[in-house]
């Protein structure tokens, strides 16, 4: 039987990039996938018809992850529409990187909220609905620049440090409701953006990594449905690094 089979996955900002590999690689095992982005353009039409062609339900909403009413509103259209939510991925996120000296303070709120405060939204909606279900697991897309930090991207580093407590503080809550919730780190992962990146600059980064290769987005996708699946049904609370051995 497949991993997912019955289960219905909510995974914010899969559009494109990371979240739709993991919608995909979840629709695969047999979940069903409601899936949200700010708007559901080209990108996430495709996602659609592709989650689709899996034999699973689908459904992307266009929502504002940062805000707290269209979040409340879309998780409540997502039990409506799927009846229940048994996995929740708090995937959205932004960059907006420069040195502390030189950070406005819009591009530090901007980060917080579409990275950190987006993840306790969608919590504070689905817990609920998990409690009542008596289970569920919540995944937190971590960096591992919110492990050890970075120069030029404090408030990055501290949206994903946040995400990383965020994680371990709703596991000690919500375990004995039978709710699990962890954090993926990735480290240095093959993307639209790090392929744009100058190949002097990629070649710095491989050098750092033990397995001598930028990680794929289905190296994620697949940490992801082992935290979402039984097979890790005594893990809560914990961050796995997804990074080469970047920074053992």
């Amino acid at each position: 039987m497949a991993l997912l089979s019955g289960k219905t996955a909510l995974i914010t900002g899969a559009a494109r990039g990371i979240g739709k590999a993991i919608a995909l690689k979840f629709a695969a095992e047999g979940a069903n996938i409601a899936f949200t982005d700010l708007v559901i353009d080209e990108n996430g039409q495709a996602t659609e018809q592709e989650i689709a062609a899996l034999g699973v339900k689908v459904k992307g909403y266009a929502s504002n992850a940062a805000d707290f009413a269209q979040t409340e509103e879309v998780v409540n259209q997502v039990k409506a529409d799927f009846g229940s939510i048994d996995i929740l991925v708090n995937n959205a996120g932004i960059t907006k990187d420069g040195l502390m000296l030189r950070m406005t303070e819009a591009q530090w709120d901007a980060v917080i909220a579409v990275n950190l405060k987006s993840a306790f939204n969608f919590i504070h909606a689905c817990t609920p609905i998990m409690m009542r279900q008596r289970g569920g697991s919540i995944i937190n897309m971590s960096s591992v620049v919110g492990v050890h930090g970075n120069a030029g991207q404090c408030n990055y580093s501290a949206s994903k440090a946040g995400l990383i407590a965020l994680a371990k503080s709703i596991g000690q809550e919500m375990g004995a409701k039978g709710i699990r919730a962890n954090a993926i780190a990735p480290g240095f992962i093959e993307t639209a953006m790090t392929a744009a990146l100058p190949e002097a600059v990629r070649e710095e980064w491989i050098k750092k990594i033990p397995l001598r290769r930028g990680g794929t987005v289905e190296d994620i996708a697949n940490t992801a449905l082992y935290l979402a699946s039984d097979l890790s049904s005594y893990v809560t609370g914990q961050v796995i690094q997804v990074d080469g051995g970047m920074n053992m």
